[in-house]
């Protein structure tokens, strides 16, 4: 036994389950939006654009543009507790698809926008790459 290490300790590292790393991926996800947006409400006219009922590039805030836009944050908010309720094989294939989805809803609104958003987007683009990466090499084991 090597006396060095006698009496050393060392920090325990337990291994996360993958649902739990999708579930997690998911809650920062839905954070960085939340603050993206946030954020964005600080932009010159924003405010005033919101009180004329529009949204940005979605033009005029009617109920139809509304609830499309919640069912949009809806999906990855659901995708919290999904990630840890739902059976392997459809999680699995449910976390490529939203992942990639989501992913790609991120890179296309980014296009001209503030550089804070565009920073919070790269963050949101690379979760979203890392909830399909997860769900991708999501660990097998031998049936009996």
């Amino acid at each position: 036994m090597n006396a060095s290490k006698v009496g050393k300790t060392v920090l325990e590292d337990q291994k996360v389950n993958v649902k739990t790393k999708l579930s997690a991926l998911w809650a920062s996800v839905m954070f960085c939006y939340v603050y993206g947006d946030y954020f964005g409400l600080y932009g010159n006219g924003k405010l005033a654009e919101m009180m004329e009922g529009k949204i940005g590039p979605l033009g005029e805030a009617t109920q139809g543009v509304l609830v499309g836009v919640s069912a949009m944050m809806a999906v990855p908010s659901v995708m919290v507790f999904l990630s840890l309720a739902m059976p392997p094989v459809l999680n699995r294939w449910l976390n490529l698809l939203l992942g990639l989805a989501y992913t790609a809803i991120m890179l296309m609104t980014m296009r001209g926008a503030p550089t804070f958003y565009i920073f919070m987007g790269v963050i949101e683009v690379l979760l979203t790459l890392l909830i399909v990466w997860h769900a991708w090499t999501w660990p097998r084991r031998q049936t009996p």
